[in-house]
């Protein structure tokens, strides 16, 4: 059973940048597709992004192409979330997630595409 834990949140006023990482403390995630989903107080859980087990395709979510990348370094078993030009409406609890499959499927978006969860990590976007 893989145990993800994500790090990297924060405070930080509209405009600025933080980098996520995601890292596999038991198990490994090198052989899986990976997620980035987010949820804010009174909502439900939405896709962010996506990427394959190799690095070499990633998928976004509409409001977060351009600002927000996607990265995996599979020699260190993590996965990063670079985001920049925050909005206030990107506060939420950001989770990281191990896919079923090594691919991103067509069903990449869908929360049951995903075995394994991480405890989240708190981005908070000032005004």
């Amino acid at each position: 059973q893989v145990q993800l834990v994500e790090s990297g949140g924060g405070l930080v006023q509209a405009g600025g940048s933080l980098r996520l990482s995601c890292t596999a403390s038991i198990g490994t995630v090198s052989n899986n597709a990976m997620g980035w989903f987010r949820q804010a107080p009174g909502k439900e859980r939405e896709f962010v992004a996506n990427i394959n087990w190799s690095g070499s395709r990633t998928t976004y979510e509409d409001s977060v192409k351009g600002r927000f990348t996607i990265s995996r370094d599979n020699t260190k078993n993590t996965v990063y979330m670079q985001m920049n030009s925050l909005k206030t409406e990107d506060t939420a609890l950001y989770y990281c997630a191990k896919a079923m499959s090594r691919y991103t499927t067509t069903i990449y978006y869908r929360p049951d595409n995903y075995e394994s969860w991480g405890q989240g990590t708190q981005v908070t976007v000032s005004s």
